[in-house]
């Protein structure tokens, strides 16, 4: 199966609307052309390509949290394409509860492009240890670990993590929701999460 980069699958979503992992396996089978990738997602239904190439997610708002408290706070950006979107409630809703999702459960990255590769090889390695230490089948390993790595994601990468509000869906969706309702593609751009005497919060 064809290496593609995260920058490859990352660009292949911003111009799609696709999901990272619906992109990445697009790409493996066009062995990395992005034309031939965005016709198998539109053959697949998971991409808007005529709608979505060239509109760009760059309007949106900046927004804070700070816990009750006063020992926690978020500085959260988040897009969209027109500013019409972005100066509605639903839009300035959908921030606010984003920010107090990062200030409740402190993920570390917004996207799993953004997780550094030794990171996920660590994991990786980390997980398939465990795995033998219990005596696994090898025929088994590869999906231990895939599920372990899943569960990884889930607990550090944003837009892979349980909404705070609601654990059916993950952010990602609540952002796919709301974008559907609007008509414009939302993303988190970045993130910064503060917590008083923690200088890695």
């Amino acid at each position: 199966m064809t290496e593609v980069s995260a920058q490859e699958v990352k660009a292949l979503r911003e111009a799609t609307g696709a999901g990272m992992m619906d992109c990445k396996r697009a790409l493996a089978e066009a062995k990395g052309d992005v034309v031939r990738a965005t016709e198998i997602l539109r053959e697949k239904g998971l991409a808007s390509a005529a709608k979505r190439a060239g509109r760009a997610a760059n309007m949106g708002v900046i927004e804070s949290y700070v816990h009750f408290n006063r020992t926690v706070g978020v500085l959260l950006e988040l897009n969209c394409e027109t500013d019409f979107v972005a100066n509605t409630d639903e839009f300035r809703d959908l921030a606010r509860d984003v920010a107090l999702h990062i200030a409740s459960l402190s993920p570390r990255y917004v996207s799993r492009e953004e997780v550094p590769d030794d990171v996920i090889e660590g994991e990786r390695k980390i997980a398939e240890v465990q795995a033998r230490d219990l005596g696994k089948p090898e025929h088994v390993l590869p999906t231990i670990i895939e599920g372990k790595l899943k569960a990884f994601f889930g607990e550090v990468v944003l837009v892979d993590q349980p909404f705070v509000k609601d654990d059916k869906k993950t952010i990602q969706q609540v952002l796919d929701e709301v974008g559907a309702k609007v008509g414009e593609r939302i993303a988190v751009r970045r993130f910064a999460r503060f917590r008083v005497g923690d200088e890695n919060a």
